[in-house]
């Protein structure tokens, strides 16, 4: 869970950049909406939710108060996807075949012609 929490986080941060970087461009419509980040460890996303955080690790402290700012701020939207949906599956595993070809689908990428 430790992983996938500092996952998130590195997450949220890159997603604040972002977020801040379109926010400059002159003829983008204002406000942006909050970015929607999918995960697939319900207790990476619970723990990120709560208001509060009563664990021992400083480092997952300082992760936790960066990840509940930008959900109170509206800059990042924390939800769920179930694992055989999660479309970036292919980018940290091996998997079959079917599940690269789903997933590529889902990414709108073009399959290869054999």
């Amino acid at each position: 869970m430790e992983s996938e929490f500092t996952a998130l986080d590195i997450c949220a941060e890159e997603a604040e950049w972002l977020r801040q970087f379109v926010e400059d461009i002159p003829e983008w419509p204002k406000p942006v909406m909050a970015i929607c980040i999918h995960g697939d460890n319900q207790s990476a996303i619970g723990r990120a939710q709560r208001t509060m955080y009563n664990g021992e690790s400083r480092h997952i402290i300082r992760r936790h108060k960066t990840i509940r700012q930008l959900i109170s701020t509206g800059v990042i939207t924390v939800d769920w996807v179930k694992s055989k949906d999660n479309i970036a599956d292919p980018l940290t595993k091996g998997l079959s075949r079917d599940v690269v070809y789903k997933s590529s689908r889902g990414m709108r990428l073009k399959p290869m012609n054999e």
